[in-house]
C-alpha cells in the first residue's frame, strides 16, 4: 500500500533552513508535483536580515504553490502583482514562458515572528509550457472546507472528500491540508492514479507503519489506507494525473533540456524582466557543476 517514504532533506537557503522533499533520486515527481520544499518552523528575530529573503529569482514551465501555517511573506512578480501570503490562503503563480518573483519578510523584518508553511511546484503539461505568466489569490475562506470533531480538511487545489477548489489547475491534480486531533482516524482521498500524504505537523500511522514529521509516504496505485493521528498532527494530502518526464534545474522545469538552456541564457542576458517594484538586486544564475575528473589510468 505503501511505494515508499521520502525523507526530507535539510537544505540551507542563505538565511534560513528547509526540508527539501521533492524531487528524490527514487522518485522524482507524484503526478505533476516536481518540487516541495517545507519552511520551519522558524521563529525570527525583529530586524532579521535581509539575507533571509529570496532575492527576484526567474521560473519557466511550472505552477509555484506558496501556502502558510503561520507568518508572512510579501510577494512580488514581473506581471505586477504585489501580494502578503497570509496562513491558510492560496497564491498560485504560473510561470509558463517565463516570470521573475521574490519572496520578502518585511512584515517579520519588522516586528519579528514565526514562519510554518509549504512551497510547491506543479509541472505544466507540455501544451502549456508556453503559456503567458499569472498570478492568482484566494483568501482562505474562499476555499472550501469541512469540519467535524476532531478532523478538518481544506482543499488548496483540484477535488477531494468531495470538495472543489477554485483554483484553476492545468492538469488532474488535488492538494488538501487536513488536520487532526490525537487518536482520529481519516481515509486518503482517491480518484487519481499517483497520491502521497506529507506529515507537516506531529505523527500519524499510515497502514501500520509511524510517519513522523518532514516524512512523505507515496502511496501504491489504489491504496486506501487509513491516517491515525499518533498526536495532533497536519498533513498534507498531494498528487494527481503524471505528465511524462521532465527537466529540473536550478528554478526552471521543462520537457526539453533545449528550453532550459535557453531559459538559462535569458536570464543570464537580462532578458526576463525583474518583479516591479523589486529590480533594484537579483540572484544570479548559478554555475553548472563542473564535470567528474576522469579516474587515474592504472
Amino acid at each position: 500500500m505503501i511505494e515508499l517514504m521520502i525523507p526530507s532533506r535539510r537544505k540551507d537557503l542563505g538565511g534560513f533552513e528547509v526540508g527539501r522533499v521533492l524531487p528524490w533520486t527514487k522518485r522524482r515527481m507524484v503526478g505533476p508535483f516536481i518540487f516541495f520544499d517545507h519552511m520551519g518552523p522558524v521563529d525570527f528575530p525583529a530586524n532579521v536580515s535581509r539575507k533571509t529573503d529570496v532575492r527576484p529569482h526567474p521560473h519557466i514551465g511550472l505552477s509555484t504553490i506558496t501556502y502558510l501555517y503561520d507568518g508572512e511573506i510579501v510577494h512580488r512578480d514581473s506581471v505586477g502583482f504585489h501580494q502578503t501570503i497570509r496562513p491558510g490562503e492560496v497564491n498560485w503563480m504560473t510561470a509558463g514562458s517565463g516570470i521573475s518573483h521574490s519572496e520578502r519578510f518585511d512584515t517579520i523584518r519588522e516586528h519579528g515572528g514565526p514562519l510554518h508553511g509549504i512551497q510547491a511546484w506543479v509541472a505544466l503539461p507540455e501544451s502549456e509550457e508556453e503559456t503567458a505568466p499569472s498570478f492568482v489569490h484566494f483568501d482562505a475562506a474562499d476555499l472550501p472546507s469541512h469540519s467535524e470533531q476532531g478532523l478538518s480538511v481544506k482543499v488548496i487545489a483540484g477535488s477531494a472528500y468531495g470538495l472543489t477548489s477554485p483554483v484553476q489547475t492545468h492538469s488532474p491534480l488535488f492538494y488538501a491540508h487536513v488536520e487532526l486531533a490525537a487518536g482520529r482516524t481519516t481515509e486518503v482521498c482517491g480518484g487519481y492514479s499517483e497520491r502521497a500524504i506529507y506529515v507537516a505537523k506531529g505523527s500519524v500511522r499510515i497502514n501500520g507503519e509511524q510517519y513522523e514529521t518532514g516524512q512523505m509516504a507515496v502511496l501504491s496505485p489504489g491504496a486506501m489506507p487509513a491516517i491515525t493521528a499518533i498526536e495532533p498532527a497536519i498533513v498534507m494530502l498531494l498528487g494527481g494525473e503524471a505528465l511524462g518526464p521532465r527537466h529540473i534545474w536550478w528554478n526552471f522545469v521543462s520537457s526539453s533540456k533545449e528550453r532550459i538552456e535557453q531559459a538559462k541564457s535569458d536570464w543570464r542576458a537580462g532578458r526576463i524582466k525583474l518583479p516591479v517594484g523589486d529590480d533594484q538586486e537579483f540572484i544570479p544564475l548559478p554555475e553548472d557543476p563542473p564535470p567528474p575528473k576522469p579516474e587515474p589510468m592504472s
